[in-house]
């Protein structure tokens, strides 16, 4: 008699479990979906970047900028006219040679770029740079009336993974009564981080005597997050066409090294940084 109870009381326990097992997997289902589909939920994802760009060191991307300023041909490369025959976009293949430095005027999206965010880059370097007091404060905002900008990509064509976006400013040369006094001349600025890898600029200094090459390299390097630099041993004194300049050395990439001159043209009283010969 109880084992027959205990029979009827089992059975509505045993048709509800397999009730569940039946349905219950599709109900849940169905519950989670409610809180998926038909919602717009944002997530942050990886996207394209400027093709085959890696990170590189501070000192690794003075090396190649300096290396690709130091092989490319004027007034036009044939690795640059590659890229403005074919819509600007860059292709490795087509590059030759050992260091490119190509024209790349579109950004990962596809889109071209305008000289406005050029300029408005180097503007916000110029400011930085006066107050680290590498460059006059008397030297004069850099503006889309008076410059244009040109942006690079600086190849390891070997190794393309390795390569800088530069832009390059120059106070338009079509300006013919521009006035250059305590004027930014030409400038190769970093397109991601803005630091200012060369430079010539018009100051009021009218001597060699007057500018403090020692203080500006090493100013230099740590706004760049470079080592301190070493002081360049054997140079020529006709490798530069001033006789006012010094040399000095940086750890490139391997055993590779950069040469950086810091110097000085008297008469027209322009002071210079540069990575290129």
């Amino acid at each position: 008699m109880r084992f027959r109870r205990l029979s009827l009381l089992l059975l509505p326990l045993a048709a509800i479990i397999a009730g569940l097992a039946v349905w219950g997997p599709e109900a849940l289902a169905e519950y989670r979906d409610k809180d998926i589909l038909n919602q717009i939920k944002a997530q942050d994802a990886e996207t394209g970047t400027e093709g085959y760009r890696y990170s590189l060191s501070g000192s690794e991307k003075l090396y190649i900028l300096s290396k690709c300023l130091n092989n490319q041909i004027l007034p036009e490369s044939k690795q640059n006219a590659i890229a403005r025959e074919d819509g600007l976009d860059l292709d490795y293949q087509e590059l030759t040679g050992t260091y490119a430095l190509v024209v790349n005027r579109k950004d990962s999206s596809g889109q071209e770029v305008t000289e406005a965010r050029g300029i408005e880059l180097c503007d916000r370097a110029l400011a930085e740079l006066k107050e680290l007091g590498i460059i006059p404060e008397s030297v004069r905002a850099v503006n889309e009336r008076a410059y244009t900008a040109v942006r690079y990509s600086a190849i390891d064509v070997p190794e393309p993974k390795n390569n800088v976006l530069v832009w390059k400013i120059s106070l338009d040369t079509g300006l013919q009564t521009a006035n250059r006094d305590n004027r930014l001349l030409d400038a190769y600025v970093d397109a991601d981080t803005g630091k200012v890898y060369e430079f010539y600029v018009r100051i009021e200094a009218s001597s060699w005597d007057e500018v403090d090459p020692d203080g500006i390299i090493g100013a230099w390097a740590e706004y760049m997050g470079l080592e301190a630099p070493q002081e360049y041993e054997g140079t020529n004194p006709l490798s530069e066409t001033t006789p006012y300049f010094k040399k000095y050395v940086f750890a490139g990439m391997e055993e590779g090294t950069t040469i950086v001159t810091v110097g000085f043209y008297e008469g027209i009283q322009e002071l210079f940084l540069k990575i290129s010969r």
